[in-house]
This record gives C-alpha cells, sequence and structure tokens, in this order.
C-alpha cells in the first residue's frame, strides 16, 4: 500500500474539496445547459497522419474541413498517455497537475509506483489542479467519462468507466447505474479485464466497447462534457512502428468509432449543439535499438548487484522515449548528477539530457519541490527507445524488428499530437499552424460557457464562432 487507507481518504477528500472550490465558475460566466462538448483521444494519433495518402479516416478529415484542426499540437514531457491525457483536460503541464509520468521512483519506499493504468490512486489523489470537467460540474453542468486516464472515481464525472484493467476496481470505480444500463443492453462491461489483459489483440474490442458505452451515454444521458479515450492506434504503432499498415488499419478503425459517434450526436437531434474536439495524447518514433540507461549507471559503479543483494546509488525510470535518472545518494547528489549529465551526453542514441536548469522548459518541478520528479531526464534519437533492462553488459540492444515508442522531447517534430474542432460554435475551414495541448482544455470550457483559472494555455479565439 502506498499510504494507509484512511491517510488516503482525507488527503483525497481535502484535494477534492479544494480543487471543487477553485473549480467553481466565477462570477459572470454563464454555463450553457444546452451545448455538448466531446472530447475523444485517439491515443497515439500523430500529426502526420492527417496528411498520409495512405491513411484512411474520412471522417475525422471531413470534420477537420467543416471545422478547424491544427498541423501540430505541442505535448508535454515525457510525452506518454498518462501525463498527456492530465494536461488535456487541466490546461497545464505535468509539473502542474502532478502526474509526472507513467510511473515514478518512490525514493521514501525506494520502489516504482505505477500510475498508468490507475491501480493504486483516485484522480484527487493525483491530480493537484482543478480539471474541465471539475470546472463544468461545478457550473452545474453533467460530466461524464469512459476510459480517460487519471480520472478513477472522479466525483465531479457524473457518469464514468475509468480507464482500468482490474475488473474488480474497474467495476468498483465506475458508476453502478449505468453498469447496470450496459447489462441490460448487453454492452459487456464485464469483458474489460479479459481484453485488457489480450494486449493488442484486445484493443480494438475495447475500443468498440468504449464507443458503444459512449453512445448509450449520449442516448439516454445527453452529458455537457463527454471524454471518450481510444486505444488501438497506440497499441498497434507499438508493435509495428508509425505509418506501418497495422497502424494505418488502426486510425481506420478509431475514425469508424467516431463516425458512429457522429451518427449517434444526429440521429439524438443534438447535431446543431454539439462540439467535437478530435485529438491525441502524442506522436510515435519508430525504433530497432534500445539503450539500457541502467547498464550505463553500473558501468559507472553507482550500481551493484540483483534483488536483495542490490546497492543503488542512482536509478534509471524509462518512460519510453525518456527516461528519469534518479539520484538515490543525498550526500553525494549534485556531485552524482553533474557525472551522470556528463556521460548520458556521449551515450549513443540518448539526444537530450536535461538538467535541473531546463525542467521548467520541459514542464517539470525540481525534486526539491515534488520528491517525486527524477534528478535528470533524457530524451532519446529517432530509431532509439529506453530498455529497463538492469543485467548484462551491453548498453545499446537491437530489437527483433522495427517497433514504436514515444515518451521523448516534445520539441520533437515527430512527437506532435493532431487536433480537430467541428460542430456548434466552430469556424469553418481554420487551419491553425501550432498550438499546444494546454490550449485543449481552457477551449472546451469556453465552448461550454465557463472559464479555466491559472492555465497556462489560452482558449483558441481563432476557431470560435461565437
Amino acid at each position: 500500500m502506498h499510504h494507509p487507507r484512511v491517510f488516503c481518504r482525507l488527503v483525497s477528500g481535502f484535494i477534492l474539496f479544494t480543487s471543487t472550490f477553485l473549480a467553481l465558475p466565477r462570477a459572470g460566466a454563464e454555463p450553457k445547459p444546452d451545448r455538448h462538448v466531446i472530447l475523444i483521444s485517439v491515443d497515439g494519433l500523430a500529426h502526420y497522419y492527417f496528411d498520409d495518402p495512405k491513411c484512411q479516416m474520412p471522417t475525422i478529415r471531413a470534420m477537420a474541413a467543416k471545422g478547424a484542426r491544427a498541423k501540430w499540437m505541442g505535448t508535454s514531457f515525457p510525452t506518454v498517455t498518462w501525463p498527456n491525457h492530465t494536461t488535456l483536460v487541466t490546461g497545464v503541464h505535468a509539473g502542474r497537475h502532478g502526474v509526472i509520468g507513467n510511473n515514478y521512483y518512490d525514493r521514501a519506499q525506494n520502489k516504482v509506483i505505477p500510475l498508468i493504468p490507475d491501480p493504486l490512486f483516485d484522480k484527487a489523489e493525483i491530480v493537484k489542479v482543478p480539471t474541465v470537467y471539475d470546472v463544468v460540474h461545478g457550473a452545474g453542468l453533467k460530466t461524464a467519462g469512459v476510459c480517460w486516464p487519471a480520472s478513477r472515481n472522479a466525483a465531479t464525472l457524473d457518469l464514468q468507466l475509468p480507464d482500468v484493467f482490474d475488473q474488480q476496481i474497474f467495476e468498483g470505480a465506475s458508476t453502478p447505474s449505468l453498469l447496470a444500463e450496459l447489462k441490460e443492453k448487453g454492452i459487456p462491461y464485464w469483458k474489460q479485464n479479459e481484453w485488457c489483459k489480450a494486449g493488442n489483440s484486445g484493443k480494438p474490442q475495447r475500443d468498440w466497447m468504449y464507443t458503444r458505452i459512449a453512445q448509450h451515454l449520449l442516448e439516454a444521458h445527453r452529458p455537457n462534457f463527454l471524454a471518450l479515450h481510444l486505444v488501438s492506434v497506440d497499441a498497434l504503432e507499438h508493435a509495428t512502428g508509425r505509418q506501418s499498415e497495422e497502424a494505418y488499419w488502426a486510425v481506420s478503425d478509431s475514425d469508424r468509432c467516431i463516425r458512429d459517434l457522429v451518427g449517434t450526436v444526429e440521429a439524438a437531434g443534438l447535431g446543431d449543439r454539439t462540439t467535437f474536439i478530435i485529438t491525441a495524447d502524442h506522436g510515435f518514433i519508430t525504433y530497432t535499438k534500445e539503450i539500457a540507461a541502467n547498464i550505463v549507471i553500473r558501468q559507472e559503479g553507482l550500481r551493484e548487484g540483483q534483488g536483495l543483494k542490490l546497492k543503488q546509488q542512482a536509478y534509471a525510470l524509462s518512460q519510453g522515449g525518456g527516461c528519469f535518472i534518479y539520484i538515490l545518494d543525498e550526500a553525494n547528489r549534485d556531485a552524482i548528477r553533474n557525472r551522470l549529465a556528463a556521460r548520458f551526453r556521449e551515450v549513443e542514441g540518448v539526444e537530450v539530457v536535461i538538467g535541473p536548469e531546463d525542467f521548467a522548459k520541459f514542464g517539470h518541478k525540481l525534486p526539491s519541490e515534488n520528491p517525486h520528479e527524477p534528478d535528470l531526464m533524457l530524451s532519446a534519437a529517432d530509431g532509439y527507445s529506453f530498455s529497463g533492462k538492469d543485467d548484462g553488459d551491453a548498453v545499446i540492444l537491437a530489437t527483433d524488428g522495427p517497433k514504436g515508442s514515444h515518451g521523448y522531447s516534445p520539441f520533437h517534430d515527430l512527437m506532435g499530437a493532431s487536433f480537430v474542432a467541428s460542430g456548434a460554435g466552430i469556424k469553418e475551414g481554420v487551419v491553425l499552424d501550432k498550438i499546444s495541448n494546454t490550449d485543449v482544455a481552457p477551449t472546451m470550457a469556453a465552448l461550454l460557457g465557463v472559464k479555466m483559472e491559472n492555465v497556462e494555455g489560452r482558449v483558441l479565439t481563432e476557431i470560435l464562432s461565437e
């Protein structure tokens, strides 16, 4: 257990109270109870798919033609799922919202703490700032979430099924009345764990199920804000690399899911009151080599032994194309950090070494402000990713064919994500050059007549028709 349960609940309650208080709409705001915003994250839908003639996504392209899109949307470091989905709904980068990676190393417990896929913590325990659904809910509007990362047991989601693999936790954190409705309709939420355990082969089934759930929510409950996470594009890119035949199929399948949702909205008579936001958490890079960062640390004499005999002064935690370096020898922290920074600058495939002086540029706080933060951060070059391997002598490892990864520097062009806005309140035919993922939440809030305070992004007023 990460915390004693009672303490967890007390902390959760305090954070929830604080977040809800901060999320209340400002005086003069006019919430729009007759409007609907549907946020769909197609996990891994990089910006370059939009203009790729091999990529078939007619629904998304038609929505862009009738609405607005950005050629490139900047993402948060590390460019992995949990931090970036949290940025999409908070308007701030990882250092501010607190979900700093897919996992982190807890120095006090000397172990890795997973955040993906919400196995331990509720939303109120890990998200430290208000979300757009907090603000929307606080304005008296209805909210819903389907498979949205870092939203487990969110008190401000009126209807939800979280992005959790364990069936018992998944059902326990889902809205009971919604589960009863899904059972009545034969939408098989009870298959969640089975399809999660199936890995890549289960993700298209999961997308089908999540889409059916979203359709039911729109038909039966008409939420003002709905967040939906589709997962198969990311899965197939990991397995085969970016812009592979399998990835193209997955994009086409996700496009079909979105087409079905558009049809549901139209059939429900909500078409002229609904805005779709189609976006993603990160891009993708194809790699054929892995960097074993912990072997570099061993070569420096800062890790010895294994298991119970392990002696470590530093630890490397892979974030895919990014890597967190934790210094565990407090007395020699600065010296070890400087030594490892110099060494990693010489390692094949390491493109960027991020020292404390640049943490703010990459959207992170210093470990003195948040002890979960690392002491150094790394980003790999195109063609490389970081491995968690911690034995043997080889620093560079060949893969068995092309694979796909993300987690790299958000300033790498290939990490840019897609962004399309279409429907009510959106101008037609607007093409923006570059935007930030921090712009998404305040823009969605504006569409619903509320405002998010203290965000790092801006309202994309140039795409709004009202």
